[in-house]
């Protein structure tokens, strides 16, 4: 952090920043612990004002206010350094966190939304997440997600020429593969264990989105690839909001993790383009 960046943390904390010391995750951004002088603690991303992360401070206002999530309490939403609250969190996801994880995260996804995209563009980690306005939904998968992250892939050397060809391919499929969802919904987009904090059983904040409004499944497939959630959530959800689960497991998860796996190609390459590749041949043969 600058110093400048220390001193504007301490104003919307109230308080003088007295001590930082390092917190996992941030790809795009320095992520802190700030312990203030009053007692008191906040975390801070801090970043270049060409990180953007007041996106990342509006999306986490839209998950808490419209989205009705809990989220951190946000003091401060600049491009280059949010401060927010500093949640509760025993790092584990028990079958009494996952269940209430699948109440909110089904009363977020059954609220039905105007459209697919987004009021403005976001971010998946560090990388760009294009949000247009779009009436269809598989239309709007196939070229602002899997094709539009495909060519990223591509372009920075993690997906070949004859791999993009194939998701092309595969691009041609999914109106026969997926349709079309019951209606938009809001999603968080990074649903994946180290963005779902929880303490005493009970889900205390989700963090680090890349919302847009989209098939509510996206959010349900992201969260099985990292093994985020299990049974208890599935069961719980299914309550809320029940949906076509054996052609979710059977089909549209593979489909869906497409995209978080063409983030991760992008990003790290590796095995990456090959659990890609797995996918795209099993649905084009």
């Amino acid at each position: 952090m600058t110093p400048d960046q220390i001193s504007r943390c301490g104003k919307a904390a109230g308080s003088a920043v007295a001590r930082l010391s390092p917190l996992s995750g941030g790809c795009l951004a320095e992520v802190l612990r700030a312990d203030l002088a009053d007692g008191g603690s906040v975390v801070v991303k801090a970043g270049r004002e060409s990180d953007r992360l007041d996106i990342e401070g509006r999306s986490l206002r839209a998950l808490g206010e419209d989205g009705g999530l809990p989220v951190p309490c946000l003091y401060l939403i600049d491009p280059d350094l949010i401060v927010m609250e500093h949640l509760p969190n025993d790092g584990g996801l028990d079958a009494t966190a996952q269940r209430d994880a699948a109440g909110l995260i089904a009363a977020l996804h059954i609220k039905p939304r105007d459209g697919y995209g987004y009021a403005e563009d976001t971010r998946i980690g560090p990388l760009h997440q294009p949000n247009p306005p779009a009436n269809k939904w598989v239309p709007f998968y196939r070229d602002h997600r899997l094709l539009f992250m495909g060519r990223v892939a591509m372009e920075r050397g993690g997906l070949s020429a004859a791999g993009y060809a194939a998701l092309e391919r595969l691009a041609g499929r999914l109106e026969s593969l997926i349709g079309e969802p019951e209606h938009p919904s809001l999603l968080h987009g990074d649903l994946w264990t180290g963005n779902v904090l929880a303490s005493g059983g009970r889900i205390t904040g989700f963090i680090d989105p890349a919302i847009y409004h989209g098939d509510a499944e996206m959010d349900l497939a992201f969260s099985t690839l990292f093994g985020t959630f299990g049974e208890d959530f599935f069961d719980a959800y299914r309550d809320v909001r029940p949906f076509d689960y054996a052609g979710f497991l059977d089909t549209r998860r593979d489909l869906y993790n497409l995209y978080p796996l063409l983030v991760h190609t992008a990003l790290f390459g590796g095995g990456y383009a090959n659990s890609v590749a797995r996918i795209v041949q099993r649905f084009t043969g």
